[in-house]
């Protein structure tokens, strides 16, 4: 909640005076034909003994309105006139209905003021010559008020210390949500004021208010005077770290994540991804950082004589210390999840993941999938993370891949190391490789690999979730290259990248591109999980699930080289629902000038779920000749 601020709106003609009391701060619609109606139903004549007893059903009339005004005052009119809500009234008559007419030009011009139009012409009439009246609204709003001048006054804003950088009130300024030569808005003066109040608060002066704020409106000229003065309280830094809830886990789950130091300056977008990392770590239902201001709040009290506390005054302590607060809910330390789905690259899928939030001191995380082309098995122990940020966690499991004729049994042991945040995230992963290959007319092999691979990820995107702007890019780069444990020495690169760029208000662009490549001197010895395939929901759709590879007899395989690209086109005709058209291309081989692309186009269906972007696609491969159904949620990285 914003501190309560006084607004004053001042006019310089006795007319203007009677339009800006029309459109104060918070708009009170008028409603004298309410009232009206109201005492006249009320004050209705006595009835007989046996009228009382007998009653007759009360009818009111029945009329139609028609509003005729351009773009959104015709549904601001709709919604708020009188005359509409008075619709259906059954103690409504005639005469009643003829005053409401009468009194909405006037409803309506108070009403339109809010939109930026002060002399506008609003005409009024009923149609009785029909069999149901007909009330007619029509609305010339004119020339609209525009901000002639915005005066931002700032108070205190003072740097404390030598090591305070004055603040940028030009940076301020610019960012002032209703500038000059814009329409005046009611809702956007409001909302202009909000945000600035907003970005002050969000570093450095989380206790600044506003303390006046006036709009002198000239309807004559059509200009609107603004000034706004904003104080901004005292500087504000973090202080020390408090935990509140704590029972079963270790406190530094807690501290070991704090990136705050005592005597940073505020800011709240700290606050914020402290909260994130503390919600990543699984070990709570609930999470609340913020700043704890009673202490700078009761040092003011105090400082005041009983005489003084309703009067404001600046605070004591400049700057003012804020310890980082933060107030957690366990989760349970076991906990069990089953499921059940389907997709449409791996088919059914039935799920059990079992959870134990302190093992030994570390979180374990389980799961068992059984799919129609997939089952695995895995179990990995995460240690706490560390001051300087580090995520580092080992496990083990087992996956049984059957697809296009290749059987794999594979099992794995491994350590990682993971650092950054969702933005730049990286990792490095050490880990053995045991696996068992069997394609049908072809000698089953066994290979055994220790890889070591470097991930990047980077992420630029409005929103992480559902993004309509901004790319991806991720990039690995390993292999095993000691002949420890392994069979085939190689090296291995890849990278994916998606791109959002929007093409108007209800459009978008999508660009999707993958490669990779493998060198070593035999593939037969190169485990399969480091050899690369192409097709399916979120490679090159019109194929199944890794469908596109090297042929090897009856089975078609991964091979040394991948390229694969996609260009989507998004229209939201009625968000959150959408429709997609595309054209995805691309394979993998062994040779890189046998890389010859097949290609896969289509339309889908799009819904912006709160969980991600749900995908539906109907697409045609190019190579088989047929169409084939695609379903998705969210995207790959």
């Amino acid at each position: 909640m914003f501190p309560a601020t006084p607004d004053k709106t001042t006019a310089r003609t006795p007319r203007q005076r009677r339009i800006l009391a029309q459109i104060a701060v918070t708009v009170c619609l008028a409603a004298p034909p309410a009232l009206a109606l109201a005492q006249e139903t009320d004050a209705a004549p006595e009835q007989t003994s046996q009228q009382a007893v007998q009653p007759a059903p009360a009818r009111g009339i029945d009329y139609s309105v028609k509003v005729d005004a351009p773009g959104p005052l015709d549904d601001l009119l709709e919604e708020n006139l009188d005359l509409v809500r008075w619709q259906g009234n059954p103690r409504l008559d005639l005469d009643q209905l003829q005053r409401l007419v009468k009194a909405a030009p006037e409803q309506a011009k108070t009403l339109i003021a809010t939109e930026g139009y002060y002399s506008p012409k609003v005409s009024a009439g009923l149609d009785t010559s029909g069999s149901k009246p007909v009330a007619r609204i029509t609305v010339d709003p004119g020339e609209p008020v525009l901000v002639g001048d915005v005066e931002l006054v700032l108070k205190g804003f003072e740097p404390v210390g030598a090591d305070s950088k004055p603040y940028d009130a030009n940076d301020l300024r610019q960012r002032w949500g209703l500038p000059v030569g814009q329409r005046f808005r009611q809702a956007d003066w409001e909302g202009a004021k909000r945000n600035l109040l907003r970005q002050v608060m969000m570093a450095r002066y989380p206790r600044a208010q506003l303390v006046e704020s006036s709009a002198i409106v000239d309807p004559d000229v059509r200009r609107a005077l603004l000034k706004v003065v904003l104080d901004s309280g005292p500087e504000a830094r973090f202080g020390e770290l408090r935990i509140e809830g704590l029972k079963r886990y270790s406190r530094t789950i807690v501290s070991n994540l704090n990136r705050i130091r005592p005597g940073q300056e505020y800011n709240e977008a700290a606050l914020q991804a402290y909260q994130a990392r503390l919600q990543d770590t699984g070990y709570f239902s609930t999470v609340e950082v913020s700043a704890d201001m009673s202490a700078a709040l009761s040092e003011d009290i105090d400082a005041m004589t009983d005489d003084q506390k309703d009067i404001p005054r600046p605070p004591v302590a400049n700057p003012a210390i804020l310890p980082v607060l933060v107030r957690v809910t366990e989760n349970k330390q076991k906990n069990v999840d089953v499921g059940l789905g389907y997709s449409t690259n791996t088919g059914a899928r039935a799920q059990l993941n079992y959870d134990d939030l302190d093992v030994f001191g570390l979180r374990m995380k389980s799961n068992l999938i059984m799919e129609q082309k997939r089952q695995t098995a895995r179990a990995d122990f995460y240690f706490p993370t560390t001051v300087k940020g580090y995520n580092d966690s080992f496990g083990a499991g087992f996956e049984r891949n059957d697809l296009r004729g290749e059987v794999t049994n594979v099992a794995t042991v491994a350590g990682r190391r993971a650092w950054g945040g969702p933005l730049l995230e990286r990792s490095l992963t050490l880990e053995y490789l045991s696996e068992r290959r069997m394609v049908e007319g072809v000698e089953t092999r066994r290979s055994q690999s220790v890889p070591l691979t470097f991930s990047w990820t980077k992420r630029a995107l409005d929103n992480l979730v559902l993004p309509t702007r901004g790319y991806v890019l991720n990039a690995q780069f390993g292999g095993a290259v000691l002949p420890v444990l392994t069979d085939e020495r190689f090296l291995r690169a890849s990278t994916r990248f998606v791109n959002y760029r929007p093409l108007g208000a209800s459009s978008n662009l999508i660009v999707r591109g993958e490669a990779g490549v493998l060198a070593s001197r035999d593939k037969a010895g190169v485990p399969s999980t480091f050899l690369f395939r192409a097709g399916g929901d979120q490679s090159v759709r019109g194929y199944g699930y890794q469908q596109l590879g090297v042929r090897e007899g009856d089975a078609i395989v991964g091979g040394r080289y991948l390229l694969t690209g996609s260009v989507e086109y998004q229209y939201w005709f009625k968000p959150p629902w959408g429709v997609a058209f595309f054209y995805d291309a691309g394979n993998a081989a062994d040779k890189f000038k046998d890389l010859k692309p097949e290609s896969g186009y289509g339309l889908g269906a799009r819904w912006r779920s709160p969980v991600g972007p749900i995908n539906v696609d109907l697409a045609y491969g190019q190579a088989l000749k047929k169409a084939r159904l695609h379903f998705s949620l969210g995207f790959t990285f």
